[in-house]
């Protein structure tokens, strides 16, 4: 009868200590502020709302708090200043630009490599079916120092044709103006437009990739405020493991396919689908990639976001990318 008090005792007692520290682990969970660049629904920038929904964030001891911002320049100013700890999606470039003047603020990884994700287009009835054809007419971007900036920018180099440069803000804002006649060629970012695009509304008319040295390069990122991150480098480590675990539950499962239908709003799983396959491939949103980081740096010289070329050394404090 003694021992098997004492086995009760015992089980009681781990019982205790297991519920204390389920206690201690809840509040433990380090908490950050995240500010997402562009319309919720837009790009790649699903994982910090979806991940945090499904527990995934959780799991990795981060609670998040989820908001959106305008575009690269909100993003920016508000881990800058302190209001969010984690900024995503912002302009490689114009990130790069505030970093080098001394801005307390990191790249800690990739949010989007390649041009297969912004898209330019017109209304069906438009007379413009190429980027020859936009020649001396509006085409849109969101904001200076953004990717869709660098995107046209780049655009205009490589084709030669002269067209007019108009920033239209998200991508909400983007379509009305297309759709009203205030703009010719509108911008977007998939998932944003694909329904409209398969009912026949719009008609795509180039991608990101028509600009080569685009499609070889990491155009947006995910930043974080520099004393924190040094302070903290496992929270940020841990961060960027959710968000990568977060994509791959959404590519890999049907709960994660439904999640994703839901949060950028398509019509439906099959076009969702579509969506992260054609526009989002895997390779694209690593978080735990950056590249063509010297083209990028020469196109931001030449945009002015900065004044010259950043040495080997002031990359590598500019980029701190945790290990996979």
């Amino acid at each position: 009868m003694k021992i098997v008090f004492w086995q009760r005792a015992a089980l009681s007692g781990l019982a205790v200590l297991g519920f204390v520290a389920s206690l201690q682990t809840a509040a433990a969970q380090d908490k950050l502020k995240i500010a997402v660049g562009g319309q919720r629904g837009v790009g790649e920038t699903f994982p910090p709302e979806m991940g945090q929904k499904a527990g995934i964030f959780k799991k990795h001891g981060l609670d998040l708090e989820v908001l959106y911002t305008e575009g690269t320049g909100e993003t920016l100013q508000a881990v800058i200043s302190g209001a969010a700890q984690v900024g995503i999606g912002t302009g490689f470039g114009g990130t790069l630009g505030p970093i080098s003047k001394g801005a307390p603020v990191r790249i800690i990884g990739g949010s989007f490599t390649g041009g297969s994700q912004l898209y330019w287009y017109v209304k069906a009835n438009s007379p413009i079916k190429s980027v020859k054809d936009a020649e001396n007419h509006t085409v849109a971007y969101s904001t200076a120092g953004s990717s869709a900036y660098a995107s046209v920018m780049a655009l205009q180099k490589y084709s030669g044709v002269n067209f007019k440069m108009t920033a239209t803000g998200s991508t909400p804002s983007t379509f009305a103006a297309v759709m009203s006649g205030q703009v010719d060629v509108g911008w977007a970012g998939a998932p944003f437009g694909l329904d409209a695009l398969q009912k026949g509304d719009i008609r795509l008319v180039w991608k990101a990739s028509a600009a080569p040295d685009m499609d070889k390069q990491t155009i947006r990122v995910i930043i974080a405020r520099s004393d924190n991150l040094k302070a903290n480098p496992d929270v940020y480590a841990r961060f960027i493991r959710a968000y990568k675990e977060t994509q791959d539950w959404v590519a890999t499962t049907p709960e994660g396919l439904k999640a994703y239908t839901e949060w950028s709003g398509l019509s439906s799983e099959a076009a969702a689908k579509t969506a992260l396959t054609e526009f989002l491939p895997p390779a694209a949103i690593d978080p735990y990639r950056i590249a063509g980081i010297d083209d990028v740096m020469d196109d931001a010289v030449r945009m002015k976001f900065l004044p010259e070329r950043m040495s080997a050394a002031q990359i590598k404090e500019a980029i701190q990318i945790p290990a996979r």
